[in-house]
């Protein structure tokens, strides 16, 4: 008598196999996990650059990086998008976050260039309609109160992604 598998044998153990996998694929949802990812480089990145600005207002004596731009001078609550150009306009987007920039630019670059941050983060790709010229995919928003927001125009598993320092 011969020793072996039949193909029965083999043909179950096979689709065993395959249910296993398919049952763990869509157990660990990939496609969720990268967006998770996503959202947390941006999450990382608005720190980041809230951090940087702060340390700079101290370094500096008080005043923000932008003090020759219109950020501090304009209304309150107004949106800037974050961007490393020279110009200060071109940046008509409306953020995913319900946040308009309406042709309202910042450029942070000099954070980057004093060695605050490595250079200005970009948000990650995702579904946007952010992109535009050198514009990064956050916002800027000076507030009352002397403090600022950092937010992404972009999120795709949370409602919005935003730090107030």
């Amino acid at each position: 008598m011969k020793k072996g598998f039949t193909l029965v044998e083999l043909l179950i153990v096979i689709a065993v196999i395959a249910i296993l996998a398919a049952v763990v694929f869509v157990a660990l949802d990939p496609l969720t996990r990268f967006r998770d990812a996503r959202d947390s480089r941006r999450a990382a990145d608005i720190a980041a650059i809230a951090s940087a600005i702060r340390v700079d207002q101290v370094d500096n004596g008080g005043a923000y990086i932008w003090a020759v731009d219109h950020v501090a001078s304009a209304a309150t609550g107004t949106a800037f998008m974050i961007t490393s150009a020279t110009t200060t306009s071109g940046c008509n987007v409306t953020c995913d976050a319900s946040v308009s920039a309406t042709d309202k630019c910042v450029n942070l670059q000099g954070l980057a260039n004093e060695g605050y941050l490595g250079s200005v983060p970009v948000s990650p790709n995702g579904t946007g309609n952010w992109t535009s010229g050198a514009n990064h995919g956050y916002y800027l928003q000076y507030n009352a109160n002397n403090s600022i927001t950092v937010g992404s125009c972009e999120s795709e598993n949370q409602t919005s992604i935003s730090v107030t320092r």
